[in-house]
């Protein structure tokens, strides 16, 4: 006879008798907390930035149940296999899913870690910042009249909350708005432009192209010495290197992190991508641009950049730039993107120099000005004029329109520049 709560038969597979790891506070399927949970846990992801939906959701459903929920690393892997579409979401995925199946309720939780800690108080777990986000949204209070239903909708995904925030100023959003629009900003893709390179490959190629006469000879001799076609040589298309330089100082303090997320998601299939951030001087951000995780790469670039919402000197962040990492620029074929409002308080005689110095070993000089948002505007500050007349062209990057409005506009300027 077995005492309560004790199974009869140990578990499959287990001659020990010990059963295995079960999962905590996930509920029962067959009185309906397991759906609930899944769905409640897709939209923590969604806060958290992971592309799902109702369909994905009711995937993961039946994927808990063909697994079941003995194993909790088989239901982490049922799961994330249908509601993980990208890499850069993987770690955020798992993360989330340790912590909100260990206890539902870890919001409430999360808030009181999220308070001012007494002296000798245990730290709190270090999670990502998308991860810490979603577990601290707070939930809507219940309505007092227990006969009233309520029903509530998260809005923060709506098309017409799309609608507004595509336009709206990165500088003017709230604090919950701004989380928002940086999620949405890595969306934003950016096809950088590609030129023929000087290696060649194999394929069908131009009738006035280059024979790639040891592919014939290959060609011939699957056939029985038969011609059957003639590979030619064309030239490889490889994406323009790009070098990045992004002004962290006071006046770009609520572009810079945003723009950084954006360029860290937008550039990651470029073949070269250098990124530094100025402001007094010159930081190399490369090594934490290399990360695959967004959050993990703004935790590296603030922990590096040491002059954040300070003065701006591109003249001397420029020479650093010469004397330092001029071979970053490479055969004059890298696009230079320049993320800056142009207030610089530096030598203009200098910083002409150093642009015009810039603007030899480049291909294309593009300055992504957030000022753009104000009608009329026009470069009369000294360090503006500057890059006015060094810059191949002027663009804007003040909300999530001018961004998609990015990719076009490189493209077309590459097109004007081979004609």
């Amino acid at each position: 006879m077995t005492t309560p709560g004790t199974p009869a038969n140990p578990a499959p597979g287990n001659a020990s008798g010990q059963q295995p790891t079960r999962i905590h506070q996930l509920g029962d399927a067959r009185r309906g907390k397991l759906a609930g949970n899944i769905a409640a846990f897709g939209r923590a992801l969604r806060r958290a930035g992971v592309r799902t939906d109702a369909t994905r959701i009711a995937l993961a459903t039946q994927a808990a149940m063909l697994v079941g929920v003995e194993r909790k690393l088989d239901l982490s892997a049922a799961i994330e296999s249908v509601m993980v579409s990208r890499e850069q979401d993987r770690m955020v995925f798992r993360e989330l899913f340790d912590a909100w199946f260990q206890d539902p309720d870890l919001a409430h939780k999360m808030l009181a870690q999220m308070l001012p800690s007494a002296e000798g108080k245990a730290q709190p777990v270090q999670r990502r910042p998308r991860v810490r986000e979603a577990l601290a949204a707070p939930k809507a209070p219940r309505p007092e009249n227990k006969g009233e239903q309520e029903v509530q909708f998260d809005a923060a995904m709506t098309a017409s909350e799309r609608q507004r925030l595509h336009h709206a100023d990165f500088n003017a959003l709230g604090a919950s708005e701004y989380r928002l629009v940086e999620r949405l900003a890595r969306d934003v893709t950016l096809p950088l432009p590609t030129l023929p390179a000087r290696r060649l490959r194999a394929s069908s190629g131009r009738p006035h192209s280059r024979m790639h006469w040891p592919g014939v000879m290959h060609e011939a001799g699957r056939t029985g010495a038969e011609i059957v076609r003639l590979p030619r040589l064309t030239r490889r298309e490889e994406p323009l290197p790009l070098l990045v330089l992004v002004d962290v100082s006071g006046s770009m303090e609520r572009y810079a992190r945003l723009l950084l997320a954006f360029l860290h998601a937008a550039t990651h299939r470029a073949g070269r991508r250098d990124v530094f951030a100025f402001g007094t001087h010159l930081t190399d951000l490369t090594p934490a641009f290399r990360l695959a995780d967004t959050d993990e790469m703004l935790l590296r670039a603030g922990a590096a950049i040491d002059d954040f919402a300070g003065g701006t000197r591109l003249g001397d962040s420029l020479a650093q730039l010469r004397q330092l990492h001029a071979r970053r620029l490479i055969g004059r074929r890298t696009l230079v993107l320049l993320v800056s409002d142009g207030l610089d308080t530096g030598d203009p005689e200098h910083l002409d120099d150093q642009l015009r110095w810039l603007k030899r070993h480049a291909r294309q000089v593009l300055w992504l000005n957030p000022l753009l948002r104000f009608e009329g505007y026009a470069p009369l500050a000294r360090g503006a004029a500057m890059l006015h007349r060094h810059a191949d062209a002027m663009l804007a990057v003040h909300n999530l329109n001018a961004l998609e409005q990015l990719a076009r506009s490189l493209a077309a300027l590459m097109r004007s520049a081979r004609r």
